[in-house]
């Protein structure tokens, strides 16, 4: 079906390949760590930083075709030269599938990155979401207990917030009143993940991820969409008049912050009141932490530098707020600079600026 790639040769010759043990795929040094969506956006990044510094990663992708399955093949392309790299086309929400690849690996981290994201997909696609974001991280789960991870990181997100009007958003607020289906499974995540963490005693942090953008990002996002949209003279459409406020998080910024979590294993926390249960902490092994730049911009400040790297005006049309849509975040990321001594470097102008030659690289080949 279609033409072959590098990465789906590679991926090809790993069905046959015979189980590799985990001492034959640990030739760097570290621990080895299990990636899930390796081929998406924050995926291929954490997997291409382990890679860099020597780690071994064992990296999972099924390229399941929300955007453009060509760019996911780049980006896993990219993977496939190191020695310590070794992709799986495993689809997560198989239960058998996934199990054997937690026997075959025994990983001791997992980085659990795939989803099904988007907030508006879900209106019209909702039983995907379930199948890719609980039914597949239950499953995670599971590989994790029997296989005695030592510490599972996993991807939650700042739509938990949902109609939580006080800014900045606290890890210690309620995130009872989602807005979207998406939001609601990875609230489920969370609750999934604690469960376990208490009843298994499985080291668990789930990261609530605030607006990523940078190079290699989803195409469905705002960044890469007006980009692409300017950059080929299209009217963009701009919700709300463009008084719209998100805290944009550069993925290098992402990056840094979930490598140094990871090798930090969550931690009962001895304080921890029952009568006075604190959201943000527990005396289970789990965590939760915002990843964050901690100065939204608005939408029409992002179009606006936008248009400066570009070197031309966007032609604009106004709609209204999507539903599932709010109209501002906020990172409040104290507990991650204290924990993990985290503090974003990207400012919004450096971080488009960047963006911009990758894409014009990236689309010129």
């Amino acid at each position: 079906m279609g033409n072959s790639t590098p990465a789906s040769d590679a991926m090809d010759r790993s069905r046959t390949d015979r189980h590799p043990t985990r001492r034959e795929v640990r030739r760097g040094s570290g621990p080895l760590t299990l990636v899930t969506g390796a081929a998406g956006f924050i995926g291929f990044h954490v997997a291409k930083r382990l890679l860099s510094e020597g780690r071994p990663v064992v990296g999972v992708d099924c390229f399941t075709p929300y955007y453009d399955v060509e760019l996911k093949r780049a980006r896993f392309a990219q993977l496939l030269p190191y020695a310590e790299f070794k992709p799986e086309p495993v689809d997560l929400a198989d239960t058998a599938a996934t199990r054997d690849l937690f026997a075959r690996h025994a990983p001791e981290r997992v980085i659990h990155l795939a989803a099904q994201p988007g907030v508006r997909q879900a209106l019209v696609e909702p039983h995907s979401y379930v199948t890719c974001n609980v039914v597949a991280f239950l499953n995670i789960l599971e590989g994790c207990r029997h296989s005695g991870v030592e510490h599972l990181v996993y991807a939650s997100s700042s739509s938990v917030y949902g109609l939580n009007g006080v800014l900045p958003f606290s890890e210690r607020h309620s995130v009872d009143h989602p807005v979207s289906l998406y939001a609601a499974t990875k609230k489920s995540n969370e609750l999934m993940a604690h469960a376990y963490s208490h009843l298994f005693r499985l080291p668990a942090t789930g990261l609530r991820f605030f607006t990523v953008y940078g190079p290699w990002g989803r195409p469905d996002m705002a960044v890469y969409k007006f980009v692409r949209g300017i950059a080929e003279g299209r009217c963009i459409e701009v919700a709300n008049a463009g008084k719209i406020r998100r805290d944009f998080t550069y993925v290098d910024d992402v990056v840094e912050a979930v490598v140094r979590v990871a090798e930090r294993a969550a931690a009962p926390d001895r304080a921890w009141d029952p009568a006075r249960p604190d959201p943000a902490t527990s005396n289970a092994p789990h965590r939760v932490y915002n990843i964050g730049n901690d100065r939204p911009e608005e939408l029409n400040a992002l179009i606006s530098l936008i248009e400066a790297a570009l070197g031309r005006k966007a032609e604009r049309t106004e709609c209204a707020l999507p539903p599932g849509d709010v109209l501002e975040t906020r990172a409040d990321i104290s507990e991650l600079r204290r924990d993990v001594g985290f503090a974003p470097k990207t400012s919004l102008e450096e971080g488009v600026r960047r963006f911009v030659t990758w894409y014009r690289s990236y689309h010129a080949a």
